[in-house]
């Protein structure tokens, strides 16, 4: 396939294009082969413009964030991985409660933000390596909250470049789901509606919550979060622990032993051998439980 044409426009607009750029770097998992393309955009408009063209040229993407849900295949992904860069620019306050974000701010900053302007109900998400954007797509959430309790509406890119503003209603946030994934829409910037609070408070609340996510989950290795969902009625994590599956390893992939909700990069993991650690156990917990397991983590690209 010819990227030159695409590779030349996205540079005449600001962006960053990296060839053959190996997706261990642009993912929290630390794995996986070469996309194509990484590109790079500086803006809302520029992402409509660069998807456009891709779609013209019938180029295949894929827009990530922080890359915290994803397990990219050893081989790579063909055509171009899309993602907004962060400019370092601060939200912007709109109201007294309410304030509108960039997709690609990650958002930890977006919480500090949030704590600055004595504005509650983000305290959940500090913490969480994901970005703005990857935080609605995927409805991130932790200890209780969720990114539905705050989204009033969000900027989005169609997959034909257009650019438009669905409210929370057309979002459809649900348990770790949008409707974004369905419609292939990519989220550019968000407004949320806050609560005013009070700044100590706020502060001790993330300080605690970030204190129990070092001393529950293995911070200390890459992974991609949780990375079972949770079934109906159980907890995924306990389901595995309790299927005496906890340090279970293939390779360097493994079931963490502190959290046994999380699977880890020891070190040298490769897809394939994450592949194949879901599957078993995904069997040994169906085979203890009747549960059968589902993936929160995507996998994309090309894997052996």
């Amino acid at each position: 396939m010819n990227y030159q044409p695409l590779i030349d426009f996205a540079r005449s607009r600001g962006c960053v294009v990296t060839e053959q750029a190996p997706m261990a770097d642009a993912t929290t998992f630390r794995i996986g082969g070469p996309a194509d393309l990484l590109i790079d955009l500086p803006s809302a408009e520029v992402a409509g413009q660069v998807i456009a063209l891709c779609a013209q040229e019938s180029i295949p993407t894929l827009f990530i964030g922080n890359g915290s849900n994803l397990l990219v295949g050893d081989k790579g992904i063909r055509g171009a991985v899309l993602r907004l860069a962060d400019n370092g620019a601060d939200p912007v306050l709109l109201d007294d409660t309410r304030l509108f974000a960039p997709g690609g701010m990650p958002l930890k900053r977006l919480c500090l933000f949030a704590r600055e302007h004595s504005l509650t109900g983000l305290e959940f998400a500090f913490g969480i390596p994901g970005t703005v954007g990857g935080g609605v797509y995927m409805n991130a959430g932790a200890y209780g909250g969720e990114m539905v309790d705050v989204v009033e509406s969000a900027q989005c890119v169609t997959p034909a470049g257009d650019v438009v503003t669905l409210t929370a209603a057309e979002l459809d946030l649900g348990y770790r789901h949008s409707a974004l994934m369905e419609k292939g829409y990519i989220v550019t910037g968000i407004t949320l509606k806050l609560t005013p609070g009070n700044k100590d408070e706020i502060a001790e609340k993330m300080k605690d919550l970030m204190n129990r996510r070092r001393e529950k989950q293995p911070l200390e290795y890459p992974s991609a979060g949780s990375f079972f969902k949770r079934p109906t009625g159980y907890f995924a994590g306990a389901l595995v622990e309790q299927t005496g599956l906890k340090g279970f390893r293939v390779g360097d992939a493994q079931v963490s032993e502190k959290h046994a909700g999380f699977v880890v990069n020891r070190g040298q993991a490769t897809a394939a051998q994450m592949v194949e650690l879901c599957r078993q156990v995904q069997d040994k917990v169906y085979a203890a439980h009747g549960v059968k397991l589902e993936p929160e983590v995507r996998f994309i690209g090309e894997f052996e």
